[in-house]
């Protein structure tokens, strides 16, 4: 059952909250919401607003809804007037993409972070707005939350069939309670509140600080800077057996402002690219559009993470009439030209 929204639907006179928006996947969101005609857009700082924190997500929520030329100028996205509509807090939407984040190295060393800062957010964020008379939340969540042993494609009815892999288990499941909050507010209270699963995300604006980072952007500026040393070898963690389904940042940030715009049924949605790739085969890729010339190297010692990840993505084609765009090799080309282009001005 899909429970699309059916009526005519218009950013111009909505106010749009996004936690995250200054961040890689939230500044696209950010971008497309502008294209599409929106001219109020929120994007707290965590400078400004600590979002594990209850009294700061209670500021926001005040914030967000006062008249605009009295909203902090630290949280407008633009200062563009988009005249006098009505702002009653149903006008309001809360995309929240503010989570804690990190490859299989940082899941490993902070799972206590991960856990209890991605779930606070959530939580006490979706409360907020709740209370505070909100029109609609979009709740992202992370395809880590998916069992470890998931059959391949993951459907969305295989979300509560097991536990999730262990080395990211602590943050996928606090994420995962985003979609208990999110259908218990609508069963009880009438909210709107919808949950979408995106798969790993990857492209320009990236992280690609080594402590941090996700598998393309790691190895993309380790085979970089291996090439420029003249190293021989390029060491990658694992055996290079697993596979992992990656979507292009911009085709993730079109699936959610269409959710955004279209979608408003308690069921999660996969957000995904529909291709699956083994580490191997990416690892060989990036090296040969990269450039490196050295042998790749396969760390067994360090862990594989989940065996396996693909999305059922036939929901989001269905019930949002969304699909990725972008082939995988050209998504990896823009994402090394942006890395070349502005690793020397330290934007990583």
């Amino acid at each position: 059952m899909s429970t699309a929204n059916a009526q005519p639907f218009s950013w111009e006179d909505k106010r749009v909250l996004v936690t995250g928006g200054a961040g890689f996947l939230g500044s696209f969101v950010v971008e497309k919401l502008f294209q599409r005609g929106a001219k109020e857009v929120l994007v707290p700082r965590s400078r400004d607003y600590d979002l594990t924190q209850r009294e700061a997500v209670l500021r926001l929520l005040q914030d967000s809804l006062r008249p605009w030329n009295q909203v902090p100028a630290t949280l407008k996205a633009s200062q563009a007037r988009s005249g006098s509509f009505d702002l009653s807090p149903s006008r309001l939407i809360v995309i929240h993409l503010a989570a804690h984040v990190g490859g299989i190295g940082a899941n490993r060393a902070h799972p206590a972070e991960f856990f209890y800062d991605n779930l606070m957010m959530g939580v006490e964020l979706m409360h907020q707005a709740w209370k505070h008379g909100a029109g609609k939340f979009v709740a992202i969540g992370t395809v880590c939350a998916y069992p470890k042993y998931t059959p391949v494609p993951f459907k969305e009815e295989d979300l509560w069939n097991g536990y999730p892999e262990e080395t990211n288990a602590p943050y996928g499941l606090a994420k995962k309670m985003l979609l208990v909050q999110a259908q218990a507010y609508r069963q009880q209270y009438g909210f709107n509140a919808i949950y979408l699963l995106p798969v790993n995300l990857y492209g320009p604006r990236d992280n690609f600080d080594l402590e941090t980072s996700h598998v393309i952007p790691a190895l993309i500026r380790k085979a970089i800077e291996a090439q420029e040393r003249g190293q021989k070898e390029l060491v990658v963690w694992g055996d290079g057996s697993p596979t992992r389904e990656f979507l292009y940042v911009e085709d993730a940030a079109e699936g959610i402002v269409i959710a955004s715009e279209r979608y408003d049924g308690p069921e999660p949605v996969n957000l995904g690219s529909g291709y699956e790739i083994a580490i191997k085969d990416l690892a060989e890729m990036i090296v040969r559009l990269t450039g490196f010339e050295g042998k790749l190297v396969w760390d067994t010692s360090k862990p594989n993470g989940q065996p396996r990840r693909g999305l059922d993505v036939s929901r989001a084609r269905a019930w949002l009439g969304w699909e990725a765009k972008t082939p995988f090799e050209e998504g990896l080309r823009r994402t090394i030209e942006w890395y070349r282009a502005h690793r020397a001005t330290g934007e990583r």
